[in-house]
């Protein structure tokens, strides 16, 4: 995901699939990588993350537990409205879009379009 590190998207792709809050433990359980990484590691990943606004926490007992502040579609459309503020020429960025957009995304907007319309 635009915006995040190597390791900080691998950790978000973990806590979007959870279907709860998670430990740093679980967090470092569920993370498959060709290196092992220490718990310390992914501590101050979730703390980036927290910091950055990505992730929420609070106490469970002595330890913190993680959710994703919204999800994967959700930090997906802000971080396209994030591009799109800061490209100062939203237009020609929505067109280059629309033109690499796979017959399947293209139908998609079309299809979100009408439905926008219709209101």
């Amino acid at each position: 995901m635009h915006g995040l590190g190597e390791l900080e998207g691998k950790v978000m792709d973990v806590l979007w699939s959870a279907a709860e809050p998670m430990r740093v433990r679980d967090v470092l359980d569920a993370l498959t990588s060709a290196r092992p990484l220490a718990y310390t590691t992914v501590l101050t990943v979730l703390d980036n993350l927290h910091g950055k606004g990505w992730v929420r926490r609070s106490r469970a007992g002595r330890a913190y537990v993680y959710t994703a502040v919204e999800s994967r579609a959700e930090a997906g459309a802000r971080v396209l409205r994030d591009v799109l503020d800061a490209s100062g020429d939203a237009e020609r960025v929505l067109l280059h879009f629309a033109r690499s957009a796979s017959p399947d995304e293209s139908a998609i907007l079309r299809r979100a379009l009408r439905q926008d319309g219709s209101k």
